[in-house]
């Protein structure tokens, strides 16, 4: 009796994730691929949330509170311009009707323009391996370049925006990238030594790595050495 009451009720009325909610012509191999691509904003926003929840390094912080910002000034803007998206679309789910500018092409080229300031700017030489890494340095620059044209692209393609909004956010992006990074460099970078040395930080293992110009061979170098000094240790005891 219970069930068949139950099953009279009206059924509830449900509401997808707009955040994750991409849709594409039925069908289309194309579109499908595009809204996959149109999902690599919330793959980096976790990947950031990753690497602050493990590494606790101010720049990367500082990166993510940026990109943060970003996207408050992009939601400031689409409700200040009020520029509706696209006719044709007619998607069932999403986050505001407003469509200028992209927050797809807006974040991405935060992103990317941001990245490319890091690598050529921040990270330098510190091993032998220099053509090694001038060359992975491009190779990732022209893999970042292509992710925010297929990012850009795909929001027009599956009708979220038109040319105009996603130029002008990929436009809104850069410009704030630009600028959040030389305030990050000229402004933050020389206190994230106070910053590092707060009781609260020094909890939390917040740690700043702004003088060691490459992290990435630092942490190897450190990592292997440490490696074989236990490992040394660690025969000896057993001799």
């Amino acid at each position: 009796m219970a069930s068949e009451e139950q099953c009279s009720a009206p059924p509830p009325r449900w509401q997808s994730v707009s955040l994750t909610h991409v849709e594409y012509p039925a069908g289309d191999l194309t579109g499908q691929m595009l809204a996959y691509t149109s999902l690599l904003p919330m793959a980096i926003l976790v990947g950031f949330v990753t690497l602050i929840i493990f590494k606790r390094e101010l720049h990367t912080i500082s990166f993510f509170g940026g990109l943060v910002m970003n996207e408050g000034l992009n939601w400031l803007l689409k409700h200040i311009l009020q520029e509706p998206r696209p006719c044709g679309g007619g998607h069932s789910t999403v986050t505001t009707e407003y469509g200028m500018p992209s927050s797809h092409s807006q974040f991405i080229w935060f992103f990317v323009v941001y990245f490319f300031l890091f690598l050529y700017l921040r990270m330098h030489q510190t091993n032998n391996a220099r053509c090694v890494e001038l060359l992975w340095r491009h190779v990732l620059s022209i893999i970042l370049l292509g992710v925010a044209l297929a990012v850009s692209y795909s929001r027009v393609y599956l009708l979220y925006h038109t040319w105009s909004q996603v130029i002008y956010g990929g436009v809104a992006g850069t410009v704030v990238g630009v600028v959040w990074f030389f305030i990050t460099q000229e402004v933050l970078t020389p206190v994230f030594p106070k910053i590092a040395a707060w009781p609260l930080s020094e909890f939390f293992l917040v740690r700043d790595t702004s003088l060691i110009p490459n992290i990435l061979w630092f942490e190897y170098t450190v990592t292997r050495s440490e490696a074989r000094n236990r490992q040394r240790k660690l025969g000896t005891k057993l001799q």
